[in-house]
Protein backbone atom coordinates (compact mmCIF):
# COMPACT_ATOMS: atom_id res chain seq x y z
CA UNK A 1 0.00 0.00 0.00
CA UNK A 2 2.93 2.37 0.62
CA UNK A 3 4.64 1.60 -2.81
CA UNK A 4 1.57 2.71 -4.54
CA UNK A 5 0.93 5.79 -2.36
CA UNK A 6 4.42 6.69 -2.90
CA UNK A 7 4.18 6.16 -6.83
CA UNK A 8 0.62 8.24 -6.73
CA UNK A 9 2.39 11.03 -4.81
CA UNK A 10 5.94 11.12 -7.54
CA UNK A 11 3.28 11.05 -10.17
CA UNK A 12 1.55 13.87 -8.72
CA UNK A 13 4.66 15.93 -8.46
CA UNK A 14 5.69 15.42 -11.63
CA UNK A 15 2.47 16.73 -13.49
CA UNK A 16 2.79 19.36 -10.79
CA UNK A 17 6.39 20.39 -12.59
CA UNK A 18 5.09 19.92 -15.88
CA UNK A 19 2.63 22.33 -15.89
CA UNK A 20 3.65 26.21 -16.91
CA UNK A 21 1.74 29.07 -15.42
CA UNK A 22 1.21 30.68 -19.05
CA UNK A 23 2.93 33.55 -18.44
CA UNK A 24 3.80 34.57 -21.93
CA UNK A 25 6.01 37.72 -23.36
CA UNK A 26 4.54 40.15 -25.95
CA UNK A 27 6.87 41.56 -28.51
CA UNK A 28 5.38 44.07 -31.70
CA UNK A 29 7.18 45.04 -34.32
CA UNK A 30 7.97 44.40 -38.37
CA UNK A 31 8.42 40.84 -39.86
CA UNK A 32 11.95 41.09 -41.89
CA UNK A 33 12.06 37.90 -43.63
CA UNK A 34 10.98 34.37 -42.91
CA UNK A 35 13.06 31.28 -43.86
CA UNK A 36 10.20 28.29 -44.63
CA UNK A 37 13.36 25.23 -44.37
CA UNK A 38 14.59 26.82 -40.95
CA UNK A 39 11.01 27.62 -39.68
CA UNK A 40 12.79 31.12 -38.61
CA UNK A 41 10.94 34.73 -38.35
CA UNK A 42 13.05 37.33 -38.11
CA UNK A 43 11.46 40.63 -36.64
CA UNK A 44 12.48 43.61 -36.08
CA UNK A 45 11.64 44.98 -32.31
CA UNK A 46 12.66 48.74 -31.72
CA UNK A 47 15.46 48.43 -34.37
CA UNK A 48 16.74 45.41 -33.31
CA UNK A 49 16.37 41.91 -35.11
CA UNK A 50 14.88 39.07 -33.44
CA UNK A 51 14.80 35.89 -35.00
CA UNK A 52 12.46 33.21 -33.45
CA UNK A 53 12.07 29.72 -34.60
CA UNK A 54 8.30 28.40 -35.11
CA UNK A 55 7.37 25.02 -34.27
CA UNK A 56 4.24 23.09 -35.64
CA UNK A 57 2.34 24.02 -31.92
CA UNK A 58 3.18 27.87 -32.35
CA UNK A 59 -0.68 29.65 -33.52
CA UNK A 60 -0.42 30.99 -36.79
CA UNK A 61 2.81 29.45 -37.71
CA UNK A 62 0.90 28.02 -41.61
CA UNK A 63 0.12 31.79 -42.28
CA UNK A 64 4.03 33.00 -41.32
CA UNK A 65 5.32 33.82 -45.29
CA UNK A 66 2.48 36.01 -45.74
CA UNK A 67 3.56 38.29 -42.89
CA UNK A 68 6.68 39.77 -44.49
CA UNK A 69 6.54 43.48 -43.79
CA UNK A 70 3.57 43.36 -41.81
CA UNK A 71 3.27 44.48 -38.01
CA UNK A 72 2.92 41.80 -35.88
CA UNK A 73 2.49 40.57 -32.39
CA UNK A 74 5.09 37.51 -30.99
CA UNK A 75 3.93 35.99 -27.67
CA UNK A 76 6.75 33.76 -26.23
CA UNK A 77 6.55 31.90 -23.34
CA UNK A 78 8.02 33.93 -19.90
CA UNK A 79 10.18 30.38 -19.02
CA UNK A 80 11.01 28.85 -21.79
CA UNK A 81 12.08 31.51 -23.98
CA UNK A 82 12.74 29.62 -27.87
CA UNK A 83 9.12 28.76 -27.16
CA UNK A 84 7.00 30.72 -28.86
CA UNK A 85 3.38 30.47 -28.57
CA UNK A 86 1.63 32.20 -31.12
CA UNK A 87 2.65 34.89 -34.02
CA UNK A 88 -0.05 37.19 -35.24
CA UNK A 89 -0.85 40.83 -36.98
CA UNK A 90 -0.85 43.32 -34.74
CA UNK A 91 -3.34 45.83 -34.13
CA UNK A 92 -3.83 48.36 -37.05
CA UNK A 93 -4.39 51.30 -34.32
CA UNK A 94 -5.45 52.28 -31.10
CA UNK A 95 -9.11 52.76 -30.92
CA UNK A 96 -10.53 56.40 -30.36
CA UNK A 97 -12.35 57.40 -27.46
CA UNK A 98 -16.08 56.88 -27.29
CA UNK A 99 -18.05 59.60 -25.86
CA UNK A 100 -20.00 58.12 -22.88
CA UNK A 101 -23.58 59.36 -22.11
CA UNK A 102 -22.86 61.31 -19.64
CA UNK A 103 -20.27 62.67 -20.46
CA UNK A 104 -20.64 66.79 -20.99
CA UNK A 105 -19.88 68.70 -23.38
CA UNK A 106 -17.04 71.30 -22.04
CA UNK A 107 -18.37 75.49 -21.40
CA UNK A 108 -16.83 78.08 -23.85
CA UNK A 109 -15.70 81.17 -21.94
CA UNK A 110 -16.70 84.13 -23.09
CA UNK A 111 -14.15 86.82 -23.95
Amino acid sequence: MKNILSILTVLALAAAAQAGCGAKISSKGTVKSYDSEKKELVVTVAGTDTTYTLTPETEGADKAADLKGKNVEVNVDKHVKTKVLSVAVAAAGEKKEEKKKGDKKPKKEKA
